[in-house]
């Protein structure tokens, strides 16, 4: 295993439960808030196992807050996960600010903590200019597009698509030209059972231009609540130490931004 795990795994944020009654959060500057199955205080727990060696770590996602990013609203997206397999091992927090109206990502850190490998950078990302800067160091480079994600702000957006079975979607929206195009092809229905209970699934083949678990060779699947919600239950992979999946065991839902911002 590499740091491709970290950054591959990423295709799952999302899952059911019983609706807590939370207020509306409010922000000024939410002009018109897009349409998401998302808000505020969403948190998704996963368990993570590796074929015949079982449960090998835990990981989870996070909607943190609205905060703004120069002038802009965005969501604070959080993804953290630990664990390991013979003799590897990980540690790892990345987020993604996305913007509230126009779902972009307007900042993207790693902390990535893994056993042969480290990393802590933050981009800041400016569509205007077409280009991102780091802020930890001098460094820069040029966005592939004007409305950038990231590896985590990616499967968020990917949450607001209609995902038809038998259809295939091609995007160029991730912020580095060399991971588009980004394909998910829509294979099937399907109902499972993970520890949360079981669900109605849309199960969705991913294929990025990178290597690790959503290359073409790992066969990944994603299997997304066949509902308006589509949460991630369950992600599975074939890796060489047999199949890696990650399970949704608990989900606490998130609060609707209140309409206009107010």
């Amino acid at each position: 295993m590499t740091k491709s795990i970290a950054t591959a795994i990423l295709l799952l944020t999302t899952m059911s439960g019983a609706e807590a009654q939370q207020p509306a959060p409010t922000m000024a500057g939410v002009a018109v808030a897009a349409p998401v199955p998302f808000g505020p205080g969403e948190k998704l727990s996963y368990r993570i196992t590796f074929g015949w060696l079982g449960k090998r770590g835990n990981a989870s996602t996070e909607v943190v807050g609205v905060e703004d990013v120069r002038g802009n609203p965005s969501y604070h997206l959080s993804f953290r996960m630990k664990g390991g397999a013979l003799g590897f091992g990980l540690d790892d927090h990345q987020e993604s600010w996305l913007d509230v109206n126009e779902l972009y990502s307007h900042r993207f850190k790693q902390d990535l903590n893994q056993t042969t490998y480290e990393r802590l950078r933050t981009l800041d990302f400016y569509p205007a200019e077409r280009v991102w800067r780091r802020v930890e160091s001098i460094d820069s480079g040029a966005l592939a597009t004007d409305k950038p994600l990231d590896d985590v702000s990616f499967l968020y957006w990917a949450r607001t698509l209609p995902l038809e079975v038998g259809k295939t979607y091609e995007f160029t929206r991730y912020y580095k030209e060399t991971g588009n195009p980004v394909i998910l092809k829509v294979l099937r229905r399907q109902t499972i059972e993970v520890p949360a209970g079981t669900f109605n699934t849309i199960v969705v083949q991913p294929v990025i231009r990178t290597s690790g678990l959503f290359s073409d060779g790992g066969r990944a699947e994603v299997y997304f609540t066949d509902d308006d919600r589509r949460l991630i239950v369950l992600l599975k992979t074939k890796m060489s130490i047999g199949t890696l999946q990650l399970q949704l065991e608990q989900y606490t839902p998130g609060a609707e931004l209140a309409e206009g911002g107010r």
